[in-house]
């Protein structure tokens, strides 16, 4: 016991910072304050538990009838003639024998292309006097009045239309257009409840006829969080203290033959504090919702998984009756032009009325996740006891019983959270719970860094300035294994280099040319670093780099490559910020060789340093020359090619550098093969064909296709050499033992 208070006593101090840390987390969930990427974090483990646990199935029930491209070409733009949407309607109930039919859209303006409006207009001319005019004017009226003929077929029929209510933080007016369906309640039902309702500034209804003569309506609204992704939809929407149901909390209802929903509060006894809704109920149908009465949707997979049919075909009477026979029917837009596409958890674009298909097949099943409010509070309780035990335990456990001790907590808490929401269909969070554990443990890893054996400090006085500290640190696990004597290995360098830099000099002043170098060198260092390489020097504006030393990677080439890539790649977003500051365009060429290196401590006795020697070092310096004269950002050996093929290469040239009496062949990486389109793909063939025809002497067929490559291809300078090669072969003939090898006779 005395022993156990002494390490409490010693280690008070880093006990005391993990509490600090635990309020940190305490402090988000209590609202004291927000951070915005634990709330994406959130999001994202919602996503995937989704995804991982849908039941990827097809639920025959409800039908998409949609207003997709094919039905657009064949029956004319959007939106239709009302006579159009009443055969619609008589087409799904007298042929088919739909059993509800839900609309994901509004009815608000009158018709406009009927014609009735330039007849009510002959009315107050000398026309109307005309004996035969009064005579058909009236029916004339009737056929041309189609929003009555639209309001005909709803009447008697469970239809069920969509309203549209507008932000209630958005700026400009109140719109109203339309008329409302009566409210599902009423502003005096939830005084005193204090529930944070979705609201409404002004709303679209139907026309009064149609809204008179449907059975229902309810909004289209959904509530997207706060990354643009659909995961919940509000089932009421308030509207100047009026509540008004869902789309699909309407057509579920009407397929019910429910008349009224009813809103759901646990059962309290004397608590008055706790007020908010947990569920609206239809019948023997519980629908869980959150405290803002929004209900998570439960998609089922994919797109598609519900039947879908072309409004075309249902019009036109090619549909088999039996895929609509007694089924839900919701009629909306697919096609993208009209704009009812939605991020979601499962797609980034989803069809807007997809989202009400699977939200009324969660009511049915009873398969709508519990997010209640009660929720958080939860979650609170778990962190905090959680947390503590983290807290207090860590500091006085060795590095593998800490470890030991965090993959057990957090197994526990994801295994019940996976069980909640499997089992008992809860949707609880998990992202703080896990961070929290994470970041306990992380302190104290960290903590532990700055008491490491003498050894590992050692190893970072020595190899701290060529590699990044994650290196050093895995080194630390053996640091006998490590020796900075010269020895001879298989490594990959890499040299990347300022093109024109002289002149670039010139124009800036002393600090400005300092920190445009600052600038340039830190990110490309990183990156560097990032991918376990080892900086040997730099040249002024030059980088030089090499991988395989001093700990050892079997992926060393490819780790180069993927640097030399993201460096190119992170110089173009660099320029964007030089331009801002009057800095000038910078381009840079990297070279990158693999091959048997000769590595270690080199120099003299004034001053000795890490570094590569070697051919293989030096045919990589003329590897970045080389970017110049063929007009790219890099260019790789043969050697390097090799050991990395997934990767996609487009082939420059076989050449002599100086210095070096082997001919190589150079390439430039154009990026992972299994992604790369099909016109790079057929670029390739092309080049490699291209140059089968050069090697043979066939001037005339290389010529032809690097014309051709010149025209399609963005790297002219490259083209063009080959160009200006082909006329001067054609006075100057290689000779028929030319091996197709061009020699260079300076760096």
């Amino acid at each position: 016991m005395a022993s156990l208070r002494d390490t409490l006593n010693r280690q008070g101090l880093r006990i005391l910072i993990g509490v600090g840390i635990l309020g940190l987390f305490a402090a988000h969930m209590i609202n004291v304050f927000q951070l915005d990427f634990m709330k994406r974090l959130e999001n994202i483990a919602y996503d995937q538990r989704l995804v991982l646990t849908m039941p990827n199935t097809v639920d025959d029930r409800i039908v998409i009838v949609e207003i997709d491209e094919t039905s657009l070409a064949k029956e004319g733009r959007w939106p239709w003639s009302r006579v159009k949407m009443a055969k619609l309607v008589d087409q799904l109930f007298d042929r088919y024998g739909a059993y509800v039919v839900g609309f994901d859209t509004v009815f608000a303006e009158p018709e406009e292309t009927s014609g009735l409006a330039v007849l009510e207009n002959l009315e107050s001319t000398e026309l109307a006097k005309h004996p035969d005019f009064e005579r058909h004017v009236a029916s004339l009226k009737q056929e041309l009045d189609y929003d009555r003929q639209f309001a005909r077929s709803l009447k008697g029929r469970d239809v069920v239309l969509g309203i549209f209510f507008a932000d209630a933080d958005a700026a400009g007016e109140r719109p109203q257009a339309g008329v409302l369906p009566p409210p599902t309640f009423t502003s005096r039902t939830f005084a005193g409840r204090n529930i944070p309702f979705v609201k409404s500034r002004g709303y679209a209804g139907n026309l009064p006829p149609l809204q008179a003569n449907a059975r229902a309506a309810g909004h289209l609204m959904n509530q997207p969080d706060g990354d643009g992704v659909v995961r919940r939809v509000p089932l009421l929407f308030e509207y100047e203290g009026n509540f008004y149901e869902a789309l699909s909390l309407a057509v579920t209802r009407v397929a019910l033959g429910i008349e009224q929903v009813e809103a759901g509060f646990p059962d309290i006894g004397a608590s008055e504090s706790y007020t908010s809704m947990e569920w609206l109920s239809l019948g023997g149908i519980r629908i869980p919702v959150d405290e803002s009465v929004q209900a998570l949707v439960p998609f089922r997979g994919l797109q598609g998984s519900f039947p879908y049919l072309s409004a075309t075909d249902v019009l036109r009477g090619n549909v088999d009756p039996a895929a609509l026979k007694d089924r839900i029917v919701l009629v909306g837009a697919t096609a993208e032009g009209l704009l009812d596409i939605r991020a979601t958890p499962v797609n980034p674009k989803y069809p807007g009325v997809e989202v009400h298909a699977n939200l009324i097949s969660g009511m049915l099943d009873g398969s709508i996740k519990e997010n209640p409010a009660y929720a958080a509070g939860a979650e609170f309780i778990l962190l905090v006891i959680s947390g503590a035990v983290m807290a207090v335990l860590l500091p006085i456990l060795s590095p593998l019983w800490a470890a030991a001790t965090t993959l057990a907590l957090l197994v526990s808490i994801v295994g019940v959270n996976l069980a909640a929401w499997k089992y008992a269909n809860l949707a609880f969070p998990l992202t703080e719970g896990v961070l929290a554990i994470l970041a306990l443990f992380l302190f104290n890893m960290s903590w532990g860094f700055f008491v490491e054996s003498r050894g590992k400090r050692q190893l970072a006085n020595r190899f701290g300035q060529y590699v990044p500290p994650e290196l050093v640190n895995e080194m630390s696990i053996d640091p006998r294994a490590f020796t900075m004597d010269t020895r001879s290995r298989d490594l990959t360098v890499l040299f990347s280099d300022v093109r024109d830099f002289t002149t670039i000099s010139e124009g800036l002043s002393p600090q400005e040319l300092s920190d445009l170098m600052n600038a340039y060198l830190s990110p490309m260092t990183r990156i560097i670093y990032d991918h376990r390489g080892t900086i040997d020097k730099y040249m002024g504006d030059a980088i030089m780099a090499f991988w395989g030393a001093p700990l050892a990677d079997p992926e060393h080439a490819r780790h180069a490559l993927q640097s030399a890539l993201a460096m190119t790649a992170q110089l173009r977003r660099l320029r964007g910020e030089f331009k801002s500051r009057n800095w000038p365009h910078i381009r840079i060429g990297v070279g990158v060789n693999t091959g048997t290196m000769n590595v270690g401590n080199m120099g003299s006795e004034y001053r000795v340093a890490y570094t590569v020697m070697g051919d293989a070092v030096n045919l990589g310096s003329r590897l970045e020359g080389l970017t110049k004269v063929y007009g790219t950002e890099i260019i790789v050996s043969e050697s390097t090619r090799s050991a990395v093929p997934e990767y996609a290469y487009l082939e420059l040239d076989r050449v002599r550098v100086k210095g070096k009496d082997e001919p190589v062949t150079i390439y430039e990486p154009v990026g992972v093969s299994d992604e790369c389109d099909e016109e790079t793909l057929e670029r390739l063939i092309a080049n490699r064909d291209a140059l089968e025809a050069y090697r043979g002497q066939d001037w005339d067929e290389a010529e032809r296709l690097f014309k051709r490559l010149s025209v399609a291809c963005a790297n002219g300078r490259f083209y063009t050499l080959y160009l200006e090669r082909i006329a001067h072969y054609r006075q100057l003939p290689p000779g028929k033992d030319w091996d197709g090898v061009f020699t260079y006779e300076t760096k």
